[in-house]
């Protein structure tokens, strides 16, 4: 099967099979496989941490080339128990990536994802390098203090009706420490009030993460309960834990994957994770790509974007690697 020209979505296509794998005692992670049981293993790692793969995500790969696998992360939407925090870190997703891994027989997979997706797949390329083919990362976030500093206070520059509306649901007297006021709601004993927290910031997420704002798109995506729930609860357990990362560990560390192939690609206007980031990653990273979205902010749905993480994938069907000169052959986006 070929994309479209303009690197478009596959068409839509059903799960082959799903699983829950128990992974302790407490969390039991959901799992799924679509595509060609024969093709190349892929692995697709969502954001969030809460966030969940949508089934949209599987008509990134060509199912006829591709074994695409899906999973949610401890607490992310078809997972359970949803948005628990107890035995949930950064490592302890990690080992659930690996347990998954060897659950369905892979050898070898390439991993892709996005903004905390991008912040997992680099934990746990590092932790398992011989269980990599390569990776294709979209919205790079390293779980940095300053990352998670600007996303509570600095892109209110950019977004400040935005930040309006996040802020307007905290009293005035305790918007000097935004975390710790929302982690008092989102822990507290109300599940309604639980409920309206996680909707507060999980708009805010959504309304700065598109480059040209359209409310109705933020309205639409928070009408899911699950997901909501989920990103709002997990985002502020793993920011309060500074993501269960070591000061920047993950650039310190890329020695390790540094022979496998990347790509990176990364809106030029991405206020939730800005592309010093990615410019980091890649310069650290001997014979990595970073691809520069000129007109495109963190939103995976925006067509730059989706065009060149869709044909970068095709790229690595074709020939287990990544060129600058080939993604951008196109022309610009």
């Amino acid at each position: 099967m070929n994309p479209s020209p303009d690197f478009s979505l596959f068409p839509p296509i059903e799960a082959r099979r799903t699983g829950m794998l128990a992974v302790d005692d407490l969390h039991t992670i959901y799992w799924e496989e679509s595509g060609n049981p024969d093709g190349i293993p892929v692995v697709y790692v969502h954001g969030g941490p809460g966030g969940g793969s949508s089934p949209e995500k599987r008509q990134w790969f060509d199912p006829d080339a591709y074994r695409i696998i899906l999973f949610d992360q401890r607490g992310a939407y078809r997972s359970t128990p949803l948005a628990e925090v107890r035995d949930n870190t950064t490592q302890l997703l990690v080992k659930d990536m690996e347990a998954l891994r060897k659950t369905l027989g892979v050898d070898k997979w390439l991993l892709a994802g996005g903004s905390w997706g991008t912040t997992l797949s680099l934990a746990y390329g590092q932790t398992h390098p011989e269980s990599c083919l390569g990776f294709v990362l979209r919205g790079v976030f390293l779980g940095t203090p300053y990352e998670i500093e600007w996303f509570l206070y600095g892109m209110r520059r950019f977004f400040p009706k935005a930040y309006a509306d996040f802020t307007d649901a905290i009293p005035e007297q305790e918007r000097g420490d935004l975390l710790t006021a929302y982690e008092k709601r989102l822990f507290g004993d109300d599940p309604d009030e639980r409920m309206t927290a996680a909707r507060f910031w999980f708009k805010y997420t959504e309304a700065c993460s598109l480059l040209r704002h359209d409310p109705e798109l933020v309205e639409e995506a928070s009408k899911d309960d699950t997901v909501v729930y989920g990103v709002g609860r997990l985002d502020a357990f793993y920011f309060r834990n500074r993501m269960f990362l070591d000061a920047d560990q993950l650039v310190a560390n890329v020695g390790c994957i540094a022979h496998l192939p990347l790509m990176i690609v990364q809106g030029g206007h991405d206020v939730i994770a800005p592309p010093e980031s990615a410019y980091r990653v890649h310069k650290a990273w001997p014979g990595s790509v970073l691809h520069i979205v000129p007109d495109a902010g963190h939103s995976p749905s925006e067509p730059g974007i989706r065009k060149k993480v869709i044909q970068a994938i095709e790229q690595f069907k074709r020939e287990r690697r990544f060129d600058a000169a080939t993604l951008d052959a196109s022309g610009p986006v």
